[in-house]
């Protein structure tokens, strides 16, 4: 158990999935300013479908730091997910696992095709979110879901027109390298990163391209 949470909890490969039920009773923190804060990840990584975006926040709901990663779409094992997350969070930020709680907070932007209601890949999601969270020190906080319809935080019911899941194509783009870049999928989970306009120090990860990650 690492700051409360219990690991053992839907530990089999087919448990690695949270329906929205139980995620609604979880007592996830609510964000002070949830369409803030879906505009600021945005701005910071242009998401496409499959492309989901980590921020962690501090004290004050602010981004301290973020990264973006897409893995290869056969993927929806909670535990590969949440693999993919915590390399990314270890590039981008200090854990903070010798404090006696968490100050921080972990929330995720996923973009995806189809409906806005939960999916089960959401539920893998969130599974690796919590999971990921609570291994570097970090509270498990809201989980965003942005679709065609527009973006909805999962389990408190609010939600907004813009930005969508194709708002990352609609800004101006006056060079090519200006557009997010695209990883090819290989044998490890793909990562994809979006072009930031101050990044963290570039690190690699085993099986993926030099990460580049969006930071105030």
């Amino acid at each position: 158990m690492i700051h409360g949470v219990d690991h053992g909890l839907l530990s089999s490969a087919t448990g690695r999935c949270i329906d929205l039920e139980s995620w609604s009773s979880a007592g996830v923190p609510l964000l002070r300013d949830p369409r803030e804060l879906v505009i600021d990840l945005h701005q910071r990584h242009l998401p496409p479908p499959g492309t989901t975006v980590i921020g962690v926040l501090d004290v004050e709901h602010r981004v301290v730091a973020s990264a973006s990663v897409t893995p290869r779409a056969q993927i929806t094992d909670g535990w590969l997910l949440r693999n993919a997350l915590l390399g990314n969070l270890r590039q981008v930020t200090p854990h903070d696992l010798r404090l006696s709680a968490p100050r921080r907070t972990a929330v995720l932007l996923s973009c995806r095709d189809g409906a806005s209601g939960w999916t089960e890949l959401d539920g893998a999601w969130m599974w690796a979110l919590r999971d990921a969270a609570a291994l570097h020190g970090l509270r498990c906080g809201a989980y965003v879901s942005l679709t065609a319809a527009g973006w909805q935080v999962l389990g408190d019911g609010r939600s907004g027109r813009t930005p969508h899941s194709g708002s990352w194509s609609e800004r101006p783009v006056h060079t090519v390298s200006e557009l997010p870049v695209r990883t090819i999928a290989s044998s490890a989970p793909a990562v994809e990163y979006a072009r930031p306009a101050r990044s963290w120090p570039a690190g690699s990860a085993a099986g993926q391209q030099p990460a580049r990650h969006a930071a105030r």
